[in-house]
Protein backbone atom coordinates (compact mmCIF):
# COMPACT_ATOMS: atom_id res chain seq x y z
CA UNK A 1 0.00 0.00 0.00
CA UNK A 2 3.46 2.48 0.03
CA UNK A 3 2.86 5.41 -2.49
CA UNK A 4 -0.63 4.85 -3.35
CA UNK A 5 -4.07 6.13 -2.94
CA UNK A 6 -4.33 3.95 0.21
CA UNK A 7 -1.23 5.87 1.92
CA UNK A 8 -3.33 8.84 3.07
CA UNK A 9 -6.01 6.65 5.00
CA UNK A 10 -3.68 6.61 8.23
CA UNK A 11 -2.90 10.43 8.65
CA UNK A 12 -6.93 11.30 7.31
CA UNK A 13 -7.53 8.58 10.12
CA UNK A 14 -5.72 10.07 12.77
CA UNK A 15 -6.75 13.87 12.01
CA UNK A 16 -10.36 13.19 11.41
CA UNK A 17 -10.54 11.17 15.21
CA UNK A 18 -8.52 14.46 16.37
CA UNK A 19 -11.35 16.86 15.12
CA UNK A 20 -14.30 14.65 16.04
CA UNK A 21 -13.28 13.34 19.44
CA UNK A 22 -11.12 15.65 20.74
CA UNK A 23 -8.56 13.34 22.34
CA UNK A 24 -5.23 13.93 20.95
CA UNK A 25 -3.20 10.87 22.13
CA UNK A 26 -6.01 8.16 21.30
CA UNK A 27 -6.40 9.63 17.22
CA UNK A 28 -2.83 9.05 17.06
CA UNK A 29 -2.70 6.10 18.99
CA UNK A 30 -5.08 4.80 16.07
CA UNK A 31 -3.19 6.46 13.02
CA UNK A 32 0.24 4.71 14.31
CA UNK A 33 -1.40 1.23 14.61
CA UNK A 34 -3.24 1.91 11.34
CA UNK A 35 -0.19 2.87 9.58
CA UNK A 36 1.72 -0.09 10.90
CA UNK A 37 -0.75 -2.67 9.55
CA UNK A 38 -0.87 -0.97 6.25
CA UNK A 39 2.96 -0.84 6.04
CA UNK A 40 2.79 -4.79 7.33
CA UNK A 41 -0.28 -5.70 4.95
CA UNK A 42 -2.25 -5.85 8.06
CA UNK A 43 0.12 -8.89 9.95
CA UNK A 44 -0.31 -7.90 13.32
CA UNK A 45 3.24 -9.21 14.76
CA UNK A 46 4.83 -7.63 12.52
CA UNK A 47 2.71 -4.28 13.01
CA UNK A 48 3.42 -3.87 16.72
CA UNK A 49 7.11 -4.18 16.15
CA UNK A 50 6.82 -1.50 14.04
CA UNK A 51 4.90 0.34 16.35
CA UNK A 52 7.74 -0.53 18.90
CA UNK A 53 10.30 1.09 16.06
CA UNK A 54 8.44 4.00 15.55
CA UNK A 55 8.24 5.00 19.50
CA UNK A 56 11.94 3.61 19.61
CA UNK A 57 13.21 5.70 17.07
CA UNK A 58 12.01 8.87 18.45
CA UNK A 59 14.83 8.51 21.07
CA UNK A 60 17.70 6.46 19.12
CA UNK A 61 18.32 6.83 15.73
CA UNK A 62 20.96 4.43 14.10
CA UNK A 63 21.90 3.05 17.32
CA UNK A 64 22.84 6.26 18.94
CA UNK A 65 20.42 9.23 20.66
CA UNK A 66 18.59 10.59 18.29
CA UNK A 67 19.95 14.28 19.27
CA UNK A 68 17.40 16.34 17.49
CA UNK A 69 14.16 14.93 19.19
CA UNK A 70 15.85 14.56 22.77
CA UNK A 71 16.76 18.12 23.00
CA UNK A 72 13.89 19.45 21.89
CA UNK A 73 12.27 17.59 24.28
CA UNK A 74 14.47 18.41 27.25
CA UNK A 75 14.23 22.32 26.24
CA UNK A 76 10.19 21.73 26.70
CA UNK A 77 11.14 20.52 29.81
CA UNK A 78 13.43 23.41 31.16
CA UNK A 79 11.29 26.14 29.57
CA UNK A 80 7.95 24.63 31.51
CA UNK A 81 10.62 24.45 34.82
CA UNK A 82 11.77 28.13 34.45
CA UNK A 83 8.34 29.28 33.59
CA UNK A 84 7.38 27.91 36.90
CA UNK A 85 9.98 29.45 39.13
CA UNK A 86 9.37 32.89 36.88
CA UNK A 87 5.55 32.50 38.05
CA UNK A 88 6.96 31.71 41.62
CA UNK A 89 9.09 34.35 41.80
CA UNK A 90 6.81 36.76 41.08
CA UNK A 91 8.69 37.74 37.88
CA UNK A 92 5.01 36.73 35.71
CA UNK A 93 2.96 39.01 38.21
CA UNK A 94 5.03 41.79 38.32
CA UNK A 95 5.55 42.11 34.00
CA UNK A 96 1.96 41.91 34.11
CA UNK A 97 1.33 44.40 36.40
CA UNK A 98 4.07 46.28 34.40
CA UNK A 99 2.56 45.58 31.24
CA UNK A 100 -0.94 46.50 31.78
CA UNK A 101 0.07 49.74 32.13
CA UNK A 102 1.22 50.19 28.91
CA UNK A 103 -0.90 48.03 26.72
CA UNK A 104 -3.93 49.38 27.36
CA UNK A 105 -6.49 47.50 25.37
CA UNK A 106 -6.68 43.75 24.09
CA UNK A 107 -5.87 45.31 20.81
CA UNK A 108 -2.38 46.31 22.19
CA UNK A 109 -2.26 42.90 23.84
CA UNK A 110 -2.36 41.24 21.01
CA UNK A 111 -0.39 43.38 18.55
CA UNK A 112 2.56 43.18 21.27
CA UNK A 113 2.29 39.07 21.12
CA UNK A 114 2.45 39.41 17.06
CA UNK A 115 5.32 41.64 17.10
CA UNK A 116 7.23 40.00 19.60
CA UNK A 117 6.69 36.39 17.21
CA UNK A 118 8.20 38.61 14.46
CA UNK A 119 11.08 39.73 16.41
CA UNK A 120 12.14 36.13 17.43
CA UNK A 121 12.84 34.58 13.76
CA UNK A 122 15.50 32.26 14.30
CA UNK A 123 13.62 29.35 14.79
CA UNK A 124 10.22 28.78 15.18
CA UNK A 125 10.38 26.10 17.87
CA UNK A 126 12.11 28.79 20.32
CA UNK A 127 9.38 31.37 18.80
CA UNK A 128 6.50 29.04 20.06
CA UNK A 129 7.26 28.15 23.45
CA UNK A 130 8.77 31.48 24.39
CA UNK A 131 6.79 34.10 22.98
CA UNK A 132 3.70 32.71 24.35
CA UNK A 133 5.42 32.46 27.72
CA UNK A 134 6.33 36.13 27.91
CA UNK A 135 3.10 37.65 26.66
CA UNK A 136 0.73 35.40 28.65
CA UNK A 137 0.57 38.08 31.56
CA UNK A 138 -0.51 40.34 29.73
CA UNK A 139 -2.91 39.09 27.16
CA UNK A 140 -4.32 36.98 30.59
CA UNK A 141 -5.31 40.65 32.07
CA UNK A 142 -6.64 41.90 29.00
CA UNK A 143 -8.58 38.86 28.75
CA UNK A 144 -7.64 37.49 25.61
CA UNK A 145 -8.21 33.76 25.51
CA UNK A 146 -5.81 31.32 25.70
CA UNK A 147 -7.15 30.10 22.00
CA UNK A 148 -6.16 33.41 20.79
CA UNK A 149 -2.65 33.65 21.94
CA UNK A 150 -1.77 30.27 20.62
CA UNK A 151 -2.91 31.49 16.88
CA UNK A 152 -1.29 34.53 17.23
CA UNK A 153 1.72 32.65 18.09
CA UNK A 154 1.41 29.75 15.64
CA UNK A 155 0.65 32.99 13.08
CA UNK A 156 3.65 34.59 13.53
CA UNK A 157 6.54 31.90 14.12
CA UNK A 158 6.70 29.80 11.04
CA UNK A 159 5.15 32.44 8.89
CA UNK A 160 7.92 34.63 9.83
CA UNK A 161 10.96 32.15 9.50
CA UNK A 162 10.17 30.79 6.20
CA UNK A 163 11.24 34.34 5.04
CA UNK A 164 13.93 35.24 7.16
CA UNK A 165 17.27 34.05 5.42
CA UNK A 166 19.36 33.67 8.78
CA UNK A 167 17.39 31.37 10.24
CA UNK A 168 17.36 27.24 11.25
CA UNK A 169 14.24 27.45 8.12
CA UNK A 170 16.08 29.99 5.62
CA UNK A 171 19.07 27.84 5.63
CA UNK A 172 17.33 24.64 5.04
CA UNK A 173 15.58 26.12 2.63
CA UNK A 174 18.42 27.34 0.55
CA UNK A 175 20.25 24.65 0.63
CA UNK A 176 17.30 22.74 -0.89
CA UNK A 177 17.04 25.46 -3.61
CA UNK A 178 20.70 25.17 -4.60
CA UNK A 179 20.18 21.67 -5.26
CA UNK A 180 16.78 21.95 -7.25
CA UNK A 181 19.00 24.66 -9.59
CA UNK A 182 22.01 22.46 -9.96
CA UNK A 183 19.66 19.49 -10.67
CA UNK A 184 18.03 21.27 -13.53
CA UNK A 185 20.92 23.32 -14.92
CA UNK A 186 19.76 26.94 -13.46
CA UNK A 187 22.26 29.25 -13.61
CA UNK A 188 19.91 32.44 -13.86
CA UNK A 189 20.04 32.70 -9.75
CA UNK A 190 21.84 31.60 -7.41
CA UNK A 191 20.57 29.74 -3.98
CA UNK A 192 20.47 32.89 -1.93
CA UNK A 193 19.38 35.51 -4.66
CA UNK A 194 16.29 33.20 -5.55
CA UNK A 195 14.88 33.13 -1.75
CA UNK A 196 15.11 36.47 -1.87
CA UNK A 197 13.59 37.40 -4.80
CA UNK A 198 10.63 34.74 -3.58
CA UNK A 199 9.84 36.60 -0.42
CA UNK A 200 7.40 38.75 -2.07
CA UNK A 201 5.77 35.97 -3.76
CA UNK A 202 4.74 33.83 -0.45
CA UNK A 203 1.57 35.00 -0.33
CA UNK A 204 0.69 32.89 2.60
CA UNK A 205 2.65 34.16 4.51
CA UNK A 206 1.67 38.22 4.01
CA UNK A 207 -1.89 37.05 4.28
CA UNK A 208 -1.39 34.99 7.73
CA UNK A 209 -0.08 37.60 9.10
CA UNK A 210 -2.10 40.65 7.86
CA UNK A 211 -4.94 38.41 9.46
CA UNK A 212 -3.45 38.65 12.52
CA UNK A 213 -3.23 42.14 12.48
CA UNK A 214 -6.37 43.01 10.88
CA UNK A 215 -7.94 40.27 13.56
CA UNK A 216 -6.51 41.95 16.61
CA UNK A 217 -6.89 45.61 15.86
CA UNK A 218 -10.79 45.14 14.80
CA UNK A 219 -11.01 42.72 17.73
CA UNK A 220 -13.47 40.76 15.97
CA UNK A 221 -13.81 37.30 15.98
CA UNK A 222 -15.51 34.07 14.05
CA UNK A 223 -16.28 30.39 13.76
CA UNK A 224 -14.96 28.51 17.01
CA UNK A 225 -12.37 31.16 18.42
CA UNK A 226 -15.48 33.60 18.96
CA UNK A 227 -17.06 31.31 21.57
CA UNK A 228 -13.69 31.26 23.82
CA UNK A 229 -12.99 35.05 23.26
CA UNK A 230 -16.38 35.96 24.49
CA UNK A 231 -15.70 33.72 27.60
CA UNK A 232 -12.80 35.20 28.41
CA UNK A 233 -14.74 38.81 27.88
CA UNK A 234 -17.32 38.29 29.50
CA UNK A 235 -15.79 36.17 32.61
CA UNK A 236 -12.54 36.54 32.73
CA UNK A 237 -11.60 33.09 31.88
CA UNK A 238 -9.37 32.91 29.27
CA UNK A 239 -9.95 29.02 29.09
CA UNK A 240 -13.04 26.83 29.60
CA UNK A 241 -12.75 24.69 32.41
CA UNK A 242 -12.20 21.60 31.59
CA UNK A 243 -9.29 22.78 29.71
CA UNK A 244 -7.58 24.57 32.78
CA UNK A 245 -7.97 21.54 34.61
CA UNK A 246 -6.13 19.82 32.12
CA UNK A 247 -3.32 22.74 31.32
CA UNK A 248 -2.82 25.18 33.87
CA UNK A 249 -0.75 23.32 37.15
CA UNK A 250 0.71 27.24 37.91
CA UNK A 251 -2.38 27.82 40.32
CA UNK A 252 -0.80 25.32 42.58
CA UNK A 253 2.16 27.36 42.38
CA UNK A 254 3.01 30.33 45.32
CA UNK A 255 4.08 33.86 44.24
CA UNK A 256 6.54 35.70 46.07
CA UNK A 257 5.48 38.96 46.92
CA UNK A 258 8.84 40.58 46.53
CA UNK A 259 8.62 39.85 42.63
CA UNK A 260 10.50 42.11 40.11
CA UNK A 261 10.15 42.58 36.32
CA UNK A 262 13.61 41.16 36.25
CA UNK A 263 12.85 37.94 37.71
CA UNK A 264 10.78 37.14 34.21
CA UNK A 265 12.80 39.48 31.70
CA UNK A 266 16.29 38.56 32.95
CA UNK A 267 15.82 34.45 32.10
CA UNK A 268 13.93 35.25 28.94
CA UNK A 269 16.48 37.39 27.74
CA UNK A 270 19.46 35.15 28.67
CA UNK A 271 17.34 32.02 27.05
CA UNK A 272 17.12 34.01 24.40
CA UNK A 273 20.94 35.72 23.49
CA UNK A 274 22.65 32.07 25.40
CA UNK A 275 20.29 30.25 22.25
CA UNK A 276 21.39 32.22 19.83
CA UNK A 277 24.90 32.37 20.93
CA UNK A 278 25.13 28.76 20.77
CA UNK A 279 23.29 28.71 17.19
CA UNK A 280 26.42 30.34 16.09
CA UNK A 281 28.94 28.61 18.03
CA UNK A 282 27.51 25.11 16.61
CA UNK A 283 27.30 26.40 13.09
CA UNK A 284 30.63 27.71 13.02
CA UNK A 285 31.99 24.96 14.37
CA UNK A 286 30.22 22.62 11.73
CA UNK A 287 30.37 25.08 8.69
CA UNK A 288 32.39 23.98 5.57
CA UNK A 289 33.76 26.59 3.18
CA UNK A 290 32.77 30.29 3.71
CA UNK A 291 31.72 31.07 7.41
CA UNK A 292 28.96 33.34 5.88
CA UNK A 293 26.04 33.81 8.55
CA UNK A 294 24.04 31.91 5.65
CA UNK A 295 26.45 28.95 5.93
CA UNK A 296 27.06 29.15 10.17
CA UNK A 297 22.42 29.14 10.52
CA UNK A 298 22.52 26.22 7.42
CA UNK A 299 25.68 24.25 9.58
CA UNK A 300 24.51 24.79 13.22
CA UNK A 301 22.51 21.98 15.36
CA UNK A 302 19.47 23.79 16.24
CA UNK A 303 18.51 21.16 19.00
CA UNK A 304 21.49 21.25 20.80
CA UNK A 305 21.60 25.06 20.83
CA UNK A 306 18.12 25.30 22.14
CA UNK A 307 19.17 22.90 25.13
CA UNK A 308 22.43 24.77 25.73
CA UNK A 309 20.51 27.98 26.10
CA UNK A 310 17.44 25.96 28.18
CA UNK A 311 20.05 25.01 30.20
CA UNK A 312 22.05 28.98 30.56
CA UNK A 313 18.51 30.72 31.15
CA UNK A 314 17.45 27.40 33.76
CA UNK A 315 20.32 28.29 35.31
CA UNK A 316 20.35 31.86 35.94
CA UNK A 317 16.52 31.81 36.67
CA UNK A 318 17.73 29.43 40.07
CA UNK A 319 20.35 32.07 40.45
CA UNK A 320 17.45 34.36 40.97
CA UNK A 321 15.55 32.13 43.02
CA UNK A 322 18.40 32.67 45.34
CA UNK A 323 17.04 35.68 46.73
CA UNK A 324 13.71 34.74 47.33
CA UNK A 325 15.41 31.90 49.54
CA UNK A 326 17.50 34.88 51.63
CA UNK A 327 14.41 36.83 52.00
CA UNK A 328 12.32 33.84 53.51
CA UNK A 329 9.54 34.68 51.07
CA UNK A 330 10.00 31.06 49.55
CA UNK A 331 11.73 28.42 50.81
CA UNK A 332 13.50 25.12 49.91
CA UNK A 333 10.45 22.77 49.33
CA UNK A 334 9.14 25.41 46.87
CA UNK A 335 12.46 24.43 44.62
CA UNK A 336 10.52 20.89 44.18
CA UNK A 337 8.02 21.74 43.68
CA UNK A 338 8.90 24.44 40.81
CA UNK A 339 10.38 21.47 39.47
CA UNK A 340 7.67 18.66 39.60
CA UNK A 341 4.83 21.38 38.79
CA UNK A 342 7.03 22.67 35.84
CA UNK A 343 7.51 19.46 34.15
CA UNK A 344 3.96 18.31 34.97
CA UNK A 345 2.76 21.35 32.73
CA UNK A 346 4.80 20.29 30.06
CA UNK A 347 3.77 16.93 30.04
CA UNK A 348 0.31 17.37 27.70
CA UNK A 349 2.35 18.79 25.06
CA UNK A 350 5.75 16.33 25.81
CA UNK A 351 3.33 13.64 25.01
CA UNK A 352 1.49 15.10 22.14
CA UNK A 353 4.66 15.30 20.05
CA UNK A 354 6.49 12.33 20.89
CA UNK A 355 2.89 10.60 19.23
CA UNK A 356 3.47 13.14 16.89
CA UNK A 357 6.92 12.21 15.49
CA UNK A 358 6.13 8.59 15.55
CA UNK A 359 3.12 8.62 13.37
CA UNK A 360 4.77 11.01 10.73
CA UNK A 361 8.07 8.78 10.99
CA UNK A 362 5.08 6.02 10.01
CA UNK A 363 3.48 8.20 7.35
CA UNK A 364 6.76 8.71 5.87
CA UNK A 365 6.89 4.95 5.79
CA UNK A 366 3.88 4.66 3.91
CA UNK A 367 5.22 7.00 1.31
CA UNK A 368 2.25 9.60 1.92
CA UNK A 369 3.89 12.66 0.48
CA UNK A 370 5.62 11.11 -2.16
CA UNK A 371 2.43 9.64 -3.62
CA UNK A 372 0.81 13.62 -3.44
CA UNK A 373 3.33 14.98 -4.86
CA UNK A 374 3.16 12.32 -7.79
CA UNK A 375 0.08 12.92 -8.39
CA UNK A 376 0.72 16.70 -8.88
CA UNK A 377 3.66 15.52 -11.33
CA UNK A 378 1.71 13.54 -12.93
CA UNK A 379 -1.30 15.87 -13.79
CA UNK A 380 -1.72 17.45 -17.03
CA UNK A 381 -2.65 20.77 -15.90
CA UNK A 382 -2.95 24.10 -17.36
CA UNK A 383 0.51 26.47 -16.82
CA UNK A 384 -1.52 29.55 -15.02
CA UNK A 385 -3.22 27.00 -12.88
CA UNK A 386 0.25 25.63 -11.51
CA UNK A 387 1.49 27.98 -8.53
CA UNK A 388 -2.18 27.64 -7.41
CA UNK A 389 -2.29 23.64 -7.28
CA UNK A 390 1.04 23.61 -6.03
CA UNK A 391 0.13 25.72 -3.55
CA UNK A 392 -2.85 23.54 -2.44
CA UNK A 393 -0.70 19.97 -2.69
CA UNK A 394 1.98 21.56 -0.74
CA UNK A 395 -0.91 22.49 2.03
CA UNK A 396 -2.20 18.98 1.69
CA UNK A 397 0.99 17.01 2.33
CA UNK A 398 1.82 19.06 4.93
CA UNK A 399 -1.10 18.60 7.08
CA UNK A 400 -1.23 15.29 6.43
CA UNK A 401 2.07 14.42 7.07
CA UNK A 402 2.39 16.88 9.53
CA UNK A 403 5.77 18.63 8.49
CA UNK A 404 6.08 21.66 6.69
CA UNK A 405 9.90 20.20 6.35
CA UNK A 406 9.13 17.09 4.52
CA UNK A 407 6.94 19.22 2.35
CA UNK A 408 9.82 21.40 1.53
CA UNK A 409 11.97 18.72 1.08
CA UNK A 410 9.93 16.28 -1.20
CA UNK A 411 7.95 19.05 -3.38
CA UNK A 412 10.75 21.73 -3.86
CA UNK A 413 12.63 19.59 -6.32
CA UNK A 414 9.18 18.43 -8.35
CA UNK A 415 8.31 21.95 -8.70
CA UNK A 416 11.35 23.07 -9.99
CA UNK A 417 11.50 19.82 -12.38
CA UNK A 418 7.84 20.65 -13.19
CA UNK A 419 8.71 24.74 -14.19
CA UNK A 420 12.28 23.75 -15.27
CA UNK A 421 10.60 21.37 -18.50
CA UNK A 422 7.04 23.36 -19.14
CA UNK A 423 8.07 27.44 -18.56
CA UNK A 424 11.41 28.10 -16.42
CA UNK A 425 10.29 31.85 -15.54
CA UNK A 426 7.24 30.14 -13.57
CA UNK A 427 10.15 28.60 -11.49
CA UNK A 428 10.46 31.04 -8.12
CA UNK A 429 6.67 30.97 -8.33
CA UNK A 430 5.85 28.25 -7.60
CA UNK A 431 8.73 27.30 -5.47
CA UNK A 432 7.21 30.07 -3.19
CA UNK A 433 3.75 28.55 -3.35
CA UNK A 434 5.19 25.11 -2.36
CA UNK A 435 6.67 27.24 0.83
CA UNK A 436 3.12 28.88 1.30
CA UNK A 437 1.25 25.53 0.98
CA UNK A 438 3.40 23.38 3.46
CA UNK A 439 2.97 26.47 6.03
CA UNK A 440 -0.60 26.65 5.39
CA UNK A 441 -1.14 22.85 5.87
CA UNK A 442 1.07 23.26 9.07
CA UNK A 443 -1.25 25.46 10.46
CA UNK A 444 -4.17 23.16 10.15
CA UNK A 445 -2.14 20.02 11.03
CA UNK A 446 -3.27 18.67 15.04
CA UNK A 447 -0.38 16.40 14.26
CA UNK A 448 2.33 19.03 13.06
CA UNK A 449 4.92 20.05 15.87
CA UNK A 450 4.92 23.70 15.63
CA UNK A 451 1.21 23.13 15.92
CA UNK A 452 1.59 21.48 19.20
CA UNK A 453 4.50 23.49 20.37
CA UNK A 454 2.68 26.88 20.23
CA UNK A 455 -0.01 25.71 22.51
CA UNK A 456 2.45 24.51 24.92
CA UNK A 457 4.21 27.37 25.14
CA UNK A 458 0.90 29.17 25.04
CA UNK A 459 -0.47 27.02 28.05
CA UNK A 460 -3.57 26.43 25.71
CA UNK A 461 -5.50 22.65 25.04
CA UNK A 462 -3.79 21.78 21.78
CA UNK A 463 -7.13 20.91 20.12
CA UNK A 464 -8.62 24.06 21.30
CA UNK A 465 -5.93 25.62 19.75
CA UNK A 466 -6.22 23.61 16.21
CA UNK A 467 -9.61 23.99 16.06
CA UNK A 468 -10.23 27.34 16.68
CA UNK A 469 -6.91 28.59 14.23
CA UNK A 470 -8.32 26.37 11.19
CA UNK A 471 -10.80 28.87 10.23
CA UNK A 472 -8.39 31.77 10.70
CA UNK A 473 -5.60 30.03 8.62
CA UNK A 474 -8.19 29.08 5.49
CA UNK A 475 -9.05 32.34 5.33
CA UNK A 476 -5.70 33.52 4.81
CA UNK A 477 -5.24 30.39 2.41
CA UNK A 478 -8.17 31.51 0.27
CA UNK A 479 -6.42 34.61 -0.27
CA UNK A 480 -2.84 33.78 -0.85
CA UNK A 481 -4.91 31.36 -3.29
CA UNK A 482 -6.73 33.86 -5.21
CA UNK A 483 -3.11 35.95 -5.61
CA UNK A 484 -1.55 32.30 -6.90
CA UNK A 485 -4.62 32.42 -9.57
CA UNK A 486 -4.11 36.03 -10.12
CA UNK A 487 -0.25 35.72 -10.72
CA UNK A 488 -0.16 32.48 -13.15
CA UNK A 489 -3.21 34.03 -15.25
CA UNK A 490 -1.56 37.83 -16.03
CA UNK A 491 2.63 36.37 -15.30
CA UNK A 492 3.03 39.57 -12.63
CA UNK A 493 3.85 38.74 -8.88
CA UNK A 494 3.32 42.86 -7.69
CA UNK A 495 -0.56 42.32 -9.02
CA UNK A 496 -0.43 38.56 -7.06
CA UNK A 497 0.25 40.30 -4.01
CA UNK A 498 -2.03 43.19 -4.88
CA UNK A 499 -4.84 40.99 -4.69
CA UNK A 500 -3.46 39.54 -1.24
CA UNK A 501 -3.24 42.89 0.35
CA UNK A 502 -6.40 44.41 -1.29
CA UNK A 503 -8.51 41.36 0.18
CA UNK A 504 -6.90 42.03 3.67
CA UNK A 505 -8.03 45.75 3.51
CA UNK A 506 -11.68 44.19 2.56
CA UNK A 507 -11.19 42.15 5.87
CA UNK A 508 -10.20 45.18 7.62
CA UNK A 509 -13.50 46.94 6.62
CA UNK A 510 -16.09 44.06 7.29
CA UNK A 511 -14.93 43.08 10.59
CA UNK A 512 -16.53 45.26 13.31
CA UNK A 513 -15.25 46.15 16.71
CA UNK A 514 -18.30 44.21 18.91
CA UNK A 515 -19.30 47.62 21.70
CA UNK A 516 -18.86 45.16 24.64
CA UNK A 517 -15.00 45.51 24.15
CA UNK A 518 -14.85 49.04 24.71
CA UNK A 519 -17.15 48.07 28.18
CA UNK A 520 -14.40 45.88 29.07
CA UNK A 521 -11.59 47.45 28.50
CA UNK A 522 -12.58 50.53 30.23
CA UNK A 523 -13.55 47.66 33.22
CA UNK A 524 -9.73 46.86 33.47
CA UNK A 525 -8.40 49.94 33.12
CA UNK A 526 -10.38 50.86 36.74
Amino acid sequence: MEDTIWSLVPPLLAIIMVLLTKRVLLSLGVGIIAAALFIESFNVIGSFGLVWEAFKGVFVSDGALNQWNVFILLFVLMLGILTAFVSMMGGTRAFGEWMITRVKTRAGAQIMTAILGILVFVDDYFNSLTVGQVARPVTDKHRVSRAKLSYIVDSTSAPVCVIAPVSSWGAYIIGIIGTVFATNSITEYSAFGAFLQIIPMNFYVWAALGVVFVVAIRQSDFGPMKKHEDLALETGQVMSTESKEKIDSSSNLPTSKIGKISDLVAPIVVLFFATLGFIYWTGLKAVEGEATFINIFGSADVPKSLMFGGLTGLLVTFVLFIRHLKSGDLSGKHFGLGLLEGTKSMIPGFSILIFAWAIVTLIGGLGTGTYLAGVVESSNLSIMLLPLIVFIMAGFIAFATGTSWGSFGILLPIAGEIAASTDVTLILPMLAAVLAGAVFGDHCSPISDTTILSSTGSNCDHMDHVTTQIPYALLAAGLAGLGYLVLGIVGNVWVGLAVVLLGLVVLFFTLKKPEKISEVEESIAK
